[in-house]
């Protein structure tokens, strides 16, 4: 009886270790991505540093925090994690491959060159409709090649070049029918989705290339902030709003390109006709709404790059990503408020492109200002800047971001998510009466029956626009100083009016009282509910 419980004992351990045994060699092998790598070398920091502590008592804590975040793990160690790493992603350099082989076909499966489409409005581009089939065809063509080669070349580890020319290829495929006009709808709708996808395959699913060999361990949240600003809370709501913009400038894209006959407004009738046929638009070499759904392409795949931590960890992603929001962002908005002035038209889809932009730059300052942050204080320090700039740097601390609530919450939490989504922006009485005050300059002209060529209303509209702008921005709690502008734009809005020979006195009226409540409601700084470690000296 002894013995046949014995047999029975190991033969229930043996079928549990085959139990066992497929969950490695199954569900974890089919693939990761590269926040579950960061975990596992998370995992062995925190063991590493349990180590440390048992076996070092004596250390001090500076050399804690200065020698255990990035160099407990040697390079042998980071190598072997990578070779692991890119045996569990092997699925996405096949895909890769699989991509390049359709690429090549597509031309073939498509006919580049059937129902080819002539631009909107009649404008005159650089290539005829058979040069631009012919273009299209081949940079497919080389395009899938490329991809076949480097993507090839990718299934074997440690190769980050081939990955970043892959990447680069995907890049172009989501510029190449801009810059040639693709011919037909099938030829542009192609070459983006096949682009996103390449992008996201090469560095947002895997993660950057070889990363892991180099990535540095440490805070979560910037010295001195009181939250994190690269956290998927606060970054989620930058993703919807790139998503949402893409789609709207799809749609004015694909009527200036010729893929659709007529664009639909439901304010301003004929407005958007005339905007999107213009000759201020008409002067890019480029369709402006093709350029847009562009912009916003890059900034929603941009908002999932990197981990909680890349304030600290990729510099250079912040700076792009801060470069495509906030400058790029700021001409894209002003272009759209100058239509009234310049073409004597507006154009809703125009304007909810701007609307969607808006809210994304005071949203994203405040990573910036994290990311500037921590490259003064590695430059303090003596650290390369071009070095911490392109690799990231050591943390100045060690801390965990215990405050933000995961973005796996959001279903259940909506409210919860949504609030850790604006960590960084308060709403001041004081700027969303500015706000509001700003919307009623632009409607002001149409309420008092002033045409909008009169210049009385070029100064409403204009004025108007760049109030709320202003204001929604200083809405942001790193650059709340910049409500001053208010001052002047409120002063101009009160002021220009009555300097012009086609004013109306109601409007003149309306606009002297609008905007010296602007310029008085700028004053007030408002609460600011945040802490921003050395930049709060400069929140004012």
């Amino acid at each position: 009886m002894k013995e046949d419980d014995e047999n029975r004992d190991r033969n229930k351990g043996q079928q549990s270790k085959k139990k066992q045994k497929p969950k490695q060699g199954g569900m974890a092998m089919r693939g990761v991505s590269r926040p579950m790598a960061e975990n596992q070398i998370r995992q062995h920091h925190q063991k590493q540093q349990d180590k440390q502590q048992d076996d070092q008592h004596s250390k001090s804590e500076e050399h804690q925090q200065h020698g255990g975040g990035h160099q407990m793990m040697s390079h042998d160690q980071r190598m072997q994690m990578l070779h692991m790493h890119h045996m569990q992603t092997l699925w996405v350099y096949w895909m890769l491959v699989m991509l390049g082989f359709w690429m090549v076909l597509s031309p073939l499966t498509f006919s580049y060159a059937q129902s080819m489409a002539e631009p909107s409005g009649g404008r005159e581009i650089w290539l005829s409709l058979s040069q631009r089939a012919a273009i299209m065809t081949w940079s497919d063509i080389i395009s899938g090649l490329l991809l076949i080669f480097f993507g090839w070349r990718s299934l074997t580890p440690n190769r980050p070049v081939s990955m970043w020319i892959c990447c680069f290829v995907g890049v172009w495929l989501s510029i190449a029918p801009l810059v040639f006009w693709a011919p037909n709808a099938a030829a542009y709708i192609n070459d983006t989705l096949v682009g996103v996808l390449v992008i996201g395959l090469t560095i947002l699913i895997p993660g950057m290339p070889n990363m892991i060999t180099y990535m540095k361990m440490g805070s979560e949240v910037p010295p001195g902030w009181s939250y994190n600003p690269s956290s998927w809370p606060q970054r989620w709501i930058m993703i919807v709003a790139g998503f949402i913009g893409w789609m709207v400038s799809r749609y004015l894209g694909a009527y200036q390109l010729g893929y659709i006959d007529q664009i639909w407004d439901p304010f301003f009738g004929e407005g958007s006709r005339l905007v999107l046929d213009s000759n201020m638009s008409h002067s890019l070499p480029v369709s402006d709404g093709g350029m847009g759904a562009l912009a916003y392409t890059f900034e929603f795949l941009m908002g999932w790059m990197g981990a909680p931590t890349r304030w600290r960890t990729m510099p250079w992603m912040v700076t792009f990503f801060g470069i495509l929001v906030i400058p790029l962002g700021l001409v894209h908005i002003f272009l759209v408020i100058s239509q009234p002035v310049v073409v004597g038209y507006w154009c809703t889809f125009c304007l909810l492109a701007a609307a969607v932009m808006l809210p994304m730059i005071p949203l994203e300052i405040d990573e910036v200002v994290a990311m500037g942050q921590h490259m003064v204080q590695a430059k303090k320090r003596g650290d390369s800047f071009w070095k911490v700039f392109w690799k990231g740097g050591k943390p100045i601390e060690h801390n965990m971001d215990e405050r933000s609530p995961k973005i796996m919450e959001l279903p259940q939490h909506p409210w919860k998510v949504f609030k850790a989504s604006i960590w960084g922006m308060s709403f001041p009485w004081t700027l969303v009466v500015s706000t509001v005050l700003g919307i009623w300059l632009m409607c002001a002209p149409a309420v008092f029956g002033v045409g909008i060529e009169a210049s009385a209303a070029d100064v409403n509209h204009l004025g108007g626009s760049l109030i709320v702008v202003v204001s929604v921005i200083c809405m942001g709690e790193v650059v709340r100083i910049g409500r001053y502008i208010n001052v002047l734009l409120g002063l101009a809005v009160a002021v220009l009016p009555w300097l012009v020979q086609d004013s109306n006195l109601a409007l003149n009226i309306s606009g002297a009282v609008a905007g010296l409540a602007v310029a008085a409601l700028s004053i007030p700084r408002g609460p600011v509910k945040e802490s921003y470690g050395l930049w709060n000296k400069y929140v004012r």
